[in-house]
């Protein structure tokens, strides 16, 4: 709505997971160091965890992007199916055909891709994505694919992702087994203060700014304050105050326009 306007070729503050617009700060910078660490190291298990809104699956598809080809993957995002179905969806993204659908068959499809992609030289890495609503079983599950392994490399790398409910739960006596494999974990916080105005600027620059939007340097404190430098809620609020800048016909956000931007999202009414 507001695109043209500003002269960006896309809206900048997008909630979606896109990963052309991921903003490497220190805390994800380390998390993304961790993933290419764990996989390239064949290590197994690895678990991201983070509150709401702070860019895990933006990460993870930012990792897909950056791994060669000779790194094969699987993405789950639906981490709700039944322990039969979330054998089926890995092994179906992949790219594996297994005909009948057994659990025994998918198996053993499974374990024969990735004897030849080792042979190959390749690697395999499954992310399951929201991983704190698997079930105990879905976890015994994942956890029974990571016996498929030589005497000295792990055949399938799985990156568990999830809010911080998935380390309380990992943390059950009957998850024992599962939590002991797990050998690269890495907790992403939501930015710091001094992070905000580059992150926004980034996102800005990505959309296709030219300089000519700018947001007053008091109003980053302002945006913090509110968003606890959760890069979803950031999004939220700049978004709402270009829409606002727009409608004013103005290119730069000052604080009353982010004060204004945080009651609208909030359901406020100004009398």
């Amino acid at each position: 709505m507001y695109e043209s306007f500003f002269g960006l070729k896309e809206r900048p503050f997008n909630v979606t997971s896109d990963p052309n617009f991921l903003f490497f700060s220190k805390k994800h910078r380390e998390a993304f160091d961790h993933l290419i660490y764990g996989i390239k190291e064949r290590k197994g298990f690895l678990e991201i965890t983070g509150e709401i809104g702070t860019g895990k699956t933006t990460l993870c598809r930012a990792l897909l992007s950056q791994l060669d080809e000779k790194t094969k993957t699987a993405f789950i995002l639906n981490s709700n199916l039944p322990e039969m179905q979330l054998l089926l969806a890995i092994v179906t993204d992949l790219g594996l055909s297994v005909k009948p659908k057994t659990k025994i068959n998918l198996l053993a499809e499974l374990n024969r891709f990735l004897i030849e992609e080792l042979k190959a030289g390749s690697n395999v890495v499954l992310i399951i994505d929201e991983a704190q609503n698997l079930k105990a079983g879905q976890l015994e599950q994942i956890r029974l694919l990571s016996n498929l392994e030589t005497d000295k490399e792990k055949l399938i790398q799985i990156v568990l992702v999830g809010q911080p409910e998935l380390k309380e739960k990992l943390d059950s006596p009957e998850l024992e087994q599962l939590r002991q494999r797990i050998s690269v974990r890495y907790h992403i916080l939501p930015l710091d203060k001094t992070e905000i105005g580059d992150y926004i600027y980034h996102r800005l620059h990505v959309a296709g700014a030219d300089g000519g939007i700018v947001f007053e340097p008091d109003v980053m404190g302002e945006i913090y304050e509110y968003s606890s430098g959760v890069p979803r809620l950031i999004n939220l609020v700049c978004d709402r105050a270009l829409l606002l800048g727009f409608t004013m016909e103005t290119k730069t956000i000052t604080m009353d326009m982010i004060k204004r931007s945080v009651e609208e999202i909030e359901g406020y009414v100004r009398i």
